[in-house]
């Protein structure tokens, strides 16, 4: 049994873990810039088609590193280690309720991983995430016919005889305009939702961000150099050792 002053260092986010975490961070950050150009490029003296579209280009291609990163942590959450994978970071109310209760009396429980609130912010941040990359897949496929909807989406549009192939971004030439009002709907509600969960998902960066610090403070040191490191530094029991 551990004594409660005895110290000691525990292996728990893996490198594939911090990559995607500090990979995120990056490519997140670089999305938001350029989505902010191409909300404002007008504002900004960017005008012209070729311009709008550059940007659209820029926006998707680090859009598909995004998803490779985010789909190489989905993978990870089934085979990573114990702290990485989607089994043991499930929320559950009961614990995170005497999560709580424990820290209004005054105590202060130690985890290896996720404390209860945290993994319950994780999965949030996760479907967010996800939701982001599904919604953006489907306008660079509406928008300038990228993959993996692209060639779809352009063969459909196309008006008879028209090779899909030769069918432009915001060009409706050879295009069938009665099937592009069809999808003009779905275009700009996969559009509107893109752009208010990246709102949510900056709400919830920043939470989470005054939520490590604060943890890092009060309850339990070393949160965020484990990020860094792989290993946390425990002193006394912990609620989850493997």
């Amino acid at each position: 049994m551990m004594l409660a002053t005895e110290t000691k260092i525990y292996r728990v986010w893996d490198k594939t873990s911090r990559l995607f975490h500090w990979l995120n961070v990056l490519l997140v950050l670089s999305l938001v810039f350029v989505g902010l150009l191409m909300l404002f490029r007008k504002d900004l003296g960017i005008n012209g088609l070729e311009a709008k579209i550059k940007l659209k280009e820029l926006h998707v291609i680090i859009g598909y590193f995004f998803a490779a990163n985010l789909l190489l942590r989905i993978v990870w959450g089934f085979v990573g280690n114990h702290f990485a994978r989607f089994t043991n970071n499930m929320p559950n109310l009961s614990a995170i309720k005497a999560y709580q209760s424990a820290l209004a009396r005054g105590e202060n429980p130690q985890y290896v991983g996720h404390n209860p609130v945290g993994k319950l912010a994780v999965l949030i941040i996760m479907l967010t995430l996800t939701l982001i990359l599904m919604t953006g897949l489907f306008r660079a496929g509406t928008d300038i016919y990228y993959p993996p909807f692209g060639n779809t989406v352009a063969a459909y549009l196309a008006e008879d005889g028209v090779d899909a192939v030769s069918i432009k971004p915001y060009d409706e030439t050879g295009v069938n305009k009665h099937k592009l009002d069809e999808i003009k709907p779905y275009k700009g509600f996969a559009g509107t939702v893109h752009l208010y969960a990246v709102y949510f998902l900056l709400v919830l960066i920043l939470l989470h961000v005054i939520a490590v610090i604060h943890a890092e403070r009060k309850h339990q040191p070393g949160i965020i150099s484990a990020m860094f490191s792989g290993e946390k530094r425990i002193t006394g029991p912990t609620q989850d050792r493997q």
